[in-house]
């Protein structure tokens, strides 16, 4: 007798999926969970880390938005390969305002993050027609060439960079700031892509000859989940910027694309939550490696490609189906 394997979902679920759920504490507790996971874990580590750590958890959480800002694209169905381009486009605004007019943080990272998700939406605005690869090429190029310009005219300090700048009062306001923006990025999206607006968003990722076909202006929308992503990675450079106390070509370095990529990937596309959770396994491990040495890249790529291997779907999805499911053997004839 030949036997499979049986995906049921838990009657829990199904009955919390209604207002019935506010019909009973258990059922609440099961929808309120994994919501307060992150809120819990990220708010409340502070007292029981170093300052080392607490500087790993913030460059942690800025990798986090940027990869969070990823998924909100892919999820228009626009391939970014230039998170280091909204990131160094609002290192360079908060920098800039704060070095040359002296504006305080509370207003430089605010200003930066509209201004940048302005500009950065503007730049790749004739090129949002362009899908797949294509598109992804142009936003991995883009970066590349706003650091080679900045190197050959000199302007906000050239190679030198941008010094001096305002820090934060204590780490521990930084560590807030950061970790209170990673949650509101991280419901607000979620929020959005549960709507009658994300219905569209997907479909256009889906078919976007078919939405098109319903007269709705894909290239719209488009736009507006553009500037949203911008705006998210705009904000981190320029947090970046005050707790660095620079603004730099370093902000255009590839390192700001390809880890908020890897940690989607780790983490499970089109969730919010998978990537930022891939965030807080890479950036950590990749310090934990880094008394190895040389040998630090080898490590962390062959512990990318088991986890690739071993979950293609994503961390979060896993556990996502783990909680809202159980599995049983069935036979079949």
């Amino acid at each position: 007798m030949k036997r499979r394997k049986e995906r049921i979902d838990r009657g829990i679920k199904a009955r919390s999926e209604d207002i019935f759920a506010l019909s009973s504490y258990r059922e609440m507790f099961y929808l309120l969970v994994p919501r307060a996971i992150p809120v819990v874990g990220l708010l409340g580590v502070a007292p029981f880390l170093s300052p080392y750590w607490k500087e790993v958890f913030i460059s942690t959480a800025v990798y986090a938005l940027l990869a969070i800002s990823w998924d909100l694209l892919i999820s228009a169905g626009l391939v970014s390969l230039g998170q280091s381009l909204f990131y160094g486009i609002g290192s360079y605004v908060a920098g800039a305002l704060n070095y040359y007019w002296g504006w305080s943080p509370l207003f430089t990272i605010p200003v930066a993050t509209l201004v940048g998700g302005v500009l950065c939406t503007v730049m790749l605005l004739p090129v949002l027609r362009l899908r797949g690869i294509y598109f992804a090429m142009v936003t991995l190029v883009l970066p590349l060439m706003l650091m080679r310009l900045v190197e050959a005219t000199r302007i906000l300090g050239g190679t030198e960079g941008l010094t001096g700048l305002t820090p934060f009062p204590n780490p521990v306001t930084s560590f807030y700031i950061i970790q209170i923006a990673l949650l509101i990025a991280l419901f607000g999206f979620r929020r959005i892509i549960d709507s009658d607006y994300g219905l569209v968003i997907r479909g256009i990722n889906d078919n976007d000859r078919s939405v098109m076909s319903a007269g709705i202006n894909i290239y719209w929308y488009k736009t507006q989940i553009l500037f949203l992503g911008a705006s998210v990675g705009s904000f981190a450079g320029a947090f970046g910027t005050h707790v660095d106390m620079f603004a730099g070509m370093p902000g255009f370095a590839l390192d700001y694309s390809l880890l908020p990529v890897a940690s989607a990937v780790v983490g499970g596309m089109g969730t919010f939550a998978g990537p930022m959770i891939g965030a807080f396994i890479l950036v950590p491990l990749s310090e934990v490696l880094r008394a190895l040495g040389a040998l630090r890249i080898v490590f962390y790529g062959l512990f990318l490609v088991v986890f690739i291997v071993a979950l293609p779907e994503g961390i979060f999805p896993y556990m996502q189906r783990k909680y809202h499911q159980f599995e049983r053997w069935v036979e079949i004839e």
